[in-house]
């Protein structure tokens, strides 16, 4: 095989995996499930049906993806974080047709225990603390931490924090670890120049 499955896993008939991919210890992956190219899916991680995943995406241990969640490249998903996807759910009521997506952008970190109502879409290098509960969608390069949620900061693609400092407008900011230059205007922020 062009990927690894633990034997203790279970991969549905139907289920595409990308060429690189490691599933470890007690996962189950469904039919009509897609994981992307040189993934690592940690232990006892669980994937719904039509659930999407890019390449070189990180899903460390005890998360479940349900249906309507779509990952881009190069997500890291900490341990034990929490989808939902039904906004009012109900043991006695079926809500399958309620199901509402979730979309998580390219290079998001989402910290060990964070929550993410269903329905929201996280940004491109945005970064999730640790136990966060995310209700509202979140801007590309935003630190959200908290409950609920709310934007705290900003940080590079690299993965460390910015400091924006006015430049009458747009306010500037060059990561000091890579290098990368940034602009802010209000709550949007664009990269300056090569990445």
């Amino acid at each position: 095989m062009e990927y690894f499955v633990h034997e203790s896993s279970y991969v549905d008939e139907g289920a595409v995996i990308g060429i690189g991919t490691k599933i470890w210890h007690f996962c189950h992956v469904m039919a009509g499930a897609r994981i992307g190219r040189n993934c690592v899916i940690g232990q006892n991680v669980f994937i719904a049906s039509h659930v999407d995943i890019g390449n070189n995406v990180k899903i460390q241990n005890n998360v479940s993806l349900y249906t309507g969640v779509k990952v881009d490249d190069d997500v890291f998903l900490g341990p034990s974080m929490v989808f939902t996807n039904v906004i009012n759910p109900r043991s006695h009521i079926n809500r399958k047709e309620e199901y509402q997506p979730t979309q998580i952008g390219k290079g998001a970190s989402v910290g060990a225990n964070a929550t993410l109502v269903c329905g929201i879409n996280l940004g491109q290098y945005c970064f999730i603390g640790a136990g966060s509960v995310v209700t509202h969608d979140v801007p590309d390069f935003a630190l959200v931490y908290g409950n609920p949620g709310r934007v705290q900061g900003w940080m590079c693609a690299c993965g460390n924090r910015l400091t924006f400092q006015s430049q009458d407008n747009p306010e500037l900011a060059q990561c000091k670890y890579c290098g990368r230059t940034y602009q802010k205007r209000e709550q949007e922020i664009s990269t300056i120049g090569a990445e």
